[in-house]
């Protein structure tokens, strides 16, 4: 065995507690390297009477690793534990300190997890598990009250700038929230609404008004009240990284400079304040001038950007917070807003922009979660039409598996498109064959899945801004063939809680096919999912020990033969097939 491959470290995401009594472990092993792992485990205190060894399953591979994980129930909260490693005839293990063919004593040199103190806990919103999102962009969803539409607005459908209105507002999105309850969703994002020059409310003027084009702060309250009533969920948007150039304090500062009681709620580099070759004195969001960047560390910008998301959870209830730019505003920062937002909203969802690994945000003591750009460029780099097989694809997954502790992976904001982004039918080259695949996977794999307003009824559009076309209401121009499947997909997913909690396996993913199977397990249920991402007609096989198939969509039995399940499939098909475990 390799044992520059193994690798543990008794913190973070390799040993964790999920909850007050369940501790999990992981270790990493050289791929196709080692056939089992075994935990040795017991008290510090009370070695002899609380040994036990527990196996560990492969969980996870990536291109060079294997991912090995167990769930320990220590009888005291806490535990002391060392690695066992077995190829063939070679036996190793491993401590904190040690790796080799001796079985070491126990416990000095051993890993430690000291004790389960459930104040450390990282725990997330339980409803989020089952939460199904529909991003919002106020101004494109629905104009449903045109008396506060400003002098210019675009007409509605016309094709998006960088700086045209349209007119949606809070009373549109009331409008339509059946529409939503049809489709199946029970929790929305949305976008800024707080007064703002611009189109996209993400350069805010007064973070405790909602900006007069959308409605006011009481028509917000009778969103939120609405949505409420109809099992809906609600995440605003907060901009604390930056405000706009007419936020008052930075209008003071602009006027007296560095004698304005303001300018230490700035990073300015030299006055006078000014754009110089692109490049403004003062630090913002990119070099946008019209965006300065807040100075976070500052305790009154602190205490008043803290009351803003306090104030709102309060004045309206709403459920969570999506947070902008949030890996450009310090650690001590967020550390804060959790607390403050956790004590208004013990099950408030907190949910960090960050483009890339978020870890250290999401250990308990900041964010919930996260947006899951990564997954969403893995997906959509397998499913358009590129060279990558599923051996790849299946290796990108499970190395994203492994970044975060379980908790996290339950709840991480999963999508395949945003505001941010072009539009995913527009990534798939507008093969709509290719779209469900994507949204199979999407609403049959761990996390908490996001669906960006109109993908439901085939909007396309390239990057920002024509990603923010209108949302289309007429339905003569809606594709409502894919408004049903994503509706059977989203309605699939909420029936059944294998798909929401289960464990999460891939049981074929091979080198030079782009033709995959994974699986959505837990005590009760087990799913399988099968998929052909070729565009030829395939039958795909693998074996199968039982013979209580269903289709999960049509209910339709399915039978192996010879313990061998074999699935047809069209071009760029797919097929979910289900089994009760326990009736």
């Amino acid at each position: 065995m390799l044992i520059e491959g193994f690798y543990h470290v008794a913190q973070s995401n390799w040993a964790y507690a999920y909850d007050k009594e369940t501790i999990h472990l992981r270790v990493r092993t050289k791929r196709d390297d080692v056939e089992q792992v075994v935990a040795e485990t017991g008290d510090k205190y009370d070695w002899e009477r609380t040994s036990a060894d527990y196996p560990l399953s492969k969980v996870a591979a990536d291109g060079r690793f294997d991912y090995w994980e167990v769930a320990i129930k220590p009888p005291y909260k806490r535990v002391s534990y060392c690695f066992r490693f077995t190829a063939g005839s070679e036996t190793l293990w491993m401590t904190e300190n040690y790796i080799g063919h001796d079985q070491p004593t126990p416990t000095g040199d051993y890993y430690d997890f000291p004790y389960v103190h459930e104040v450390d806990l990282n725990t997330v919103p339980e409803w989020a598990k089952s939460a199904i999102f529909y991003q919002i962009f106020p101004d494109r969803f629905a104009n449903g009250d045109p008396s506060n539409d400003a002098p210019g607005t675009a007409q509605w459908g016309d094709q998006p700038t960088p700086d045209n209105h349209f007119g949606g507002d809070l009373q549109g999105i009331i409008d339509h929230l059946d529409y939503l309850v049809d489709l199946g969703i029970n929790a929305i994002y949305l976008t800024p609404v707080f007064e703002s020059p611009s189109n996209h409310k993400y350069d805010t003027v007064d973070y405790k008004k909602v900006d007069p084009r959308f409605g006011n702060n009481e028509l917000l309250r009778k969103l939120v009240d609405n949505c409420h009533s109809r099992g809906i969920r609600v995440m605003m948007d907060a901009v604390f990284n930056h405000c706009s150039e007419q936020f008052p304090p930075f209008k003071d500062v602009l006027e007296k400079g560095e004698e304005s009681e303001y300018a230490d709620w700035f990073h300015i580099d030299s006055y006078p304040l000014q754009v110089k070759d692109g490049i403004p004195s003062y630090d913002t969001f990119g070099f946008f001038g019209n965006m300065p960047k807040l100075n976070t560390a500052n305790p009154k910008v602190k205490h008043y950007l803290l009351d803003v998301a306090e104030y709102w959870i309060k004045e309206v209830g709403i459920d969570g917070w999506r947070l902008d730019v949030a890996n450009e505003i310090d650690h001590h920062f967020w550390r804060d807003f959790r607390k403050v937002v956790k004590a208004a909203n013990p099950e408030a969802y907190i949910v960090g922009e960050v483009w890339n690994d978020s870890l250290k945000w999401l250990l308990g003591d900041q964010f919930d979660s996260v947006m899951n750009y990564p997954f969403a460029n893995k997906l959509l780099e397998f499913f358009s039409h590129t060279e990558m097989d599923g051996f790849t694809f299946a290796n990108s997954m499970g190395r994203l598996l492994m970044r975060y502790p379980q908790q996290t992976n339950e709840v991480v904001f999963n999508l395949l498109c945003s505001h941010d982004t072009p539009r995913v039918l527009t990534c798939l080259n507008e093969d709509k064959r290719r779209l469900k695949l994507c949204v199979v996977f999407l609403l049959t794999y761990m996390g908490t899945p996001c669906i960006f307003y109109g993908d439901e009824i085939g909007i396309s559009g390239g990057g920002d801004p024509d990603c923010r076309k209108c949302m289309e209401w007429d339905p003569q121009r809606q594709d409502r063939e894919l408004f049903d499947f994503y509706k059977l997909l989203i309605g699939l997913r909420r029936n059944h809680e294998a798909l929401v909690k289960g464990s999460f396996r891939f049981l074929k993913a091979d080198r030079g096919d782009q033709r995959i199977i994974y699986e959505r397990f837990n005590r009760n249920e087990h799913f399988t999912v099968w998929m052909n991402n070729t565009e030829e007609p395939t039958v795909l096989s693998h074996p199968m020990e039982t013979t209580d198939w269903s289709d999960a969509l049509s209910g339709e039995g399915v039978q192996p033969v010879d313990g061998m399940m074999n699935i047809e499939l069209e071009p760029l098909g797919y097929r979910i097939l289900r089994r009760t475990i326990n009736k």
